[in-house]
This record gives C-alpha cells, structure tokens and sequence, in this order.
C-alpha cells in the first residue's frame, strides 16, 4: 500500500514538474500560465453592499470572515490558450450543491467579463455568470482571443451570494 502511495506522489511531482508551463505560487495556491508581473490590477467590479436580511425577509446565509475564494491555477495578466482550465480554491467553507442547506457551504459561479453585480438577488444564469449547482470545482472555458475579465462568487442553495460575500478578487487574462 505505501509503494502505491509513493508512486502516485511521485508521479503528481512527475506531472507537475513536466506540466510544461512556468508555474507561479502565492498565498492563493499554485499559478499557471505565463505572468506578466507588471500587469495593472483589474478594477474591482461594481457590486451593491451586502445585508444581512434582503427586502422580503430572506436571511443571507452567513460566511466566516475567514472564507476566501481564489483562483488556483490563473492570476491576474495571465496569458493562456482556449479552452481555459480554470480551478477553483475555497478555504474556510466547503462546497455543497445547489438546492442542499449546509451551514458553511456554498456552490461556486464564475463572472466572465461582468462589471457590476447585486450582492443581495440570485445570480442570474448567463453566458457571462455560470452556475456550478452541481457541486463542481473546476471548468474548461471557450473564450475567444483577446482579454477577459474573470470572478469568482460563492452562493448559497438559492444562487444568493453568502453575508458577508464571498468572492474571489477580479483578474483579467489574456486569451491567445
């Protein structure tokens, strides 16, 4: 059994190392994809202030203050190729399906190219904001050439973003 284990790690070291991109890590996890250090920060999207309580009595669920949402293996100025692998990385909660109650879980949405959004309704299932309901912690993305803006948000079982909002910070790409 530990000769399997040893093989398994050294093969993800294996696969890691030999991955054939410049592998970048911060305090968010593993970075992939060619960086540009000197790339601007992306404006942070327009988002209504959170409350606790919505206008028809809905209670937010609550989030840990210590919640963070990330992107594992893109960062801000990446370039990267279509279809885009984007990763996932959330610590301080855990990922449950949509329509499933659990304090401390959420379900993930991705905002591509979105600049403003209400952090007190659902999150509307669009082109441009995808839904992760069933659970899911990564996707492959068809973007066209060029730049993109991404996001990542935390709902609660209703698509509603967590109080106080859980969200990844905003980066842009570049898709060659």
């Amino acid at each position: 059994m530990s000769c399997i284990r040893l093989t398994l790690a050294t093969a993800a070291v294996v696969a890691l190392v030999g991955c054939g991109h410049r592998m970048h890590h911060d305090h968010a996890g593993m970075r992939h994809g060619a960086m540009n250090p000197n790339a601007a920060a992306t404006a942070p999207a327009k988002v209504t202030p959170s409350t606790p309580t919505l206008a028809g009595g809905y209670k937010k669920v609550e989030a840990p203050a210590t919640a963070k949402l990330y992107f594992v293996n893109l960062g801000n100025g990446a370039t990267v190729s279509s279809p885009v692998k984007v990763v996932f990385g959330l610590s301080g909660m855990g990922v449950a399906p949509a329509g499933i109650e659990k304090a401390g879980t959420g379900h993930h949405h991705l905002l591509v190219n979105v600049n403003e959004w209400d952090a007190n309704a659902p999150l509307p299932a669009n082109d441009n904001v995808r839904h992760f309901g069933a659970g899911q912690t990564e996707v492959s993305l068809d973007l066209k050439p060029g730049q993109h803006t991404l996001q990542l948000v935390l709902g609660d079982q209703n698509h509603i973003p967590h109080h106080p909002i859980v969200a990844s910070e905003r980066i842009t790409i570049t898709v060659k």
